[in-house]
């Protein structure tokens, strides 16, 4: 774990947390670097839902990306970011306005590639889940 990577510096409050995940209320709750796995707490806001009063998906699916990608986030040293190449969502049932909490992890690290998976729950019912691929990248200057 580099604690001058950019995650860390966000988690300790060095840097401002991505406007996206600002917008949706991102709160770390349990972060295991070793293992790979993160647990967020995220915001279904009124601003989110589509014409049923549902949370619509594509937010679902940002919330779903902003999980598991801090996962490997907080694997990555100084310098580096893993951009998603591939994003795959499943729907599982409809989310309403509300915290939702989502847990990622890596399900496989390569040199470049990763693998991520993650599950959004609400009222502690699967709402939505998602696998995805990263390519770590070194940041320009």
């Amino acid at each position: 774990m580099d604690q001058q990577a950019f995650f860390w510096r966000i988690v300790a409050g060095e840097l401002p947390a991505p406007k996206a995940a600002e917008t949706l209320g991102i709160v770390f709750k349990h972060i295991n670097a070793e293992a790979g796995t993160i647990e967020v707490e995220l915001q279904g806001k009124p601003e989110f839902t589509n014409p049923a009063g549902n949370i619509q998906g594509g937010f679902l699916a940002a919330m779903l990306d902003d999980t598991m990608g801090p996962a490997l986030a907080a694997t990555l040293k100084q310098g580096e970011f893993a951009p998603t190449l591939n994003l795959n969502i499943s729907f599982h049932r409809s989310a309403s306005v509300g915290p939702l909490i989502g847990k990622g992890r890596i399900v496989k690290r390569g040199r470049d590639i990763c693998f991520l998976a993650g599950e959004l729950y609400q009222e502690g019912e699967l709402v939505a889940s998602a696998t995805a691929t990263a390519i770590i990248r070194a940041m320009q200057k």
